[in-house]
């Protein structure tokens, strides 16, 4: 089967593309992939795998800020991977996420990801880790703890180095994380 990968910025992607994204994706996440999700996976890089049937898989890095130790990182942060149910585990979730490496690690100082239980084998195969400590987010009323998010927020290490685990990660707020 022949495929064919392209990465292009959400500016770029034509009405219809978009759709096909949305659909892919509702589709990855079988119903759970609502509104906010899809606003956090826009306005960033997209890495989109096509074949003979059309959209196979997707993915994409979008620009975020994080706190630690007194320092404000550039995250690149991975969003909205999906693959068609059809060709799963077929290498194509490997093929977007190296093209969106390559991206994180050329332009940000750090690459972060949250993962269902699903994705997180891909990302600690490609060398993605758990971040140990604590993740919160910057709210409208000051640092929240997001518990959730601790355990399946990965990292790669990017220009940034080593990160002490004993610090936080504060990333900033955007509509769903916080409530």
């Amino acid at each position: 089967m022949a495929t064919r990968l392209r990465t292009a910025h959400t500016a770029e992607l034509a009405p219809a593309e978009l759709r096909a994204v949305r659909a892919l994706l509702e589709d990855a996440f079988e119903g759970d992939f609502g509104d906010e999700d899809w606003d956090h996976g826009l306005g960033g890089m997209h890495a989109l795998v096509h074949d003979e049937r059309g959209l196979a898989a997707h993915g994409s890095v979008v620009q975020r800020r994080v706190l630690h130790r007194g320092r404000s990182l550039r995250v690149g942060y991975v969003e909205a991977v999906g693959v068609r149910s059809d060709v799963r585990r077929t290498g194509l979730g490997g093929r977007v996420m190296g093209a969106l490496e390559g991206i994180v690690d050329r332009a940000y100082d750090l690459g972060a990801l949250s993962a269902s239980d699903e994705g997180a084998g891909l990302y600690a195969a490609r060398g993605w880790q758990v971040w140990p400590g604590r993740i919160c987010a910057l709210g409208p009323a000051g640092v929240v703890r997001l518990a959730e998010e601790e355990g399946t927020t990965f990292v790669r290490h990017a220009t940034a180095g080593p990160l002490d685990p004993a610090h936080e990660l504060i990333f900033d707020w955007r509509d769903g994380d916080v409530l």
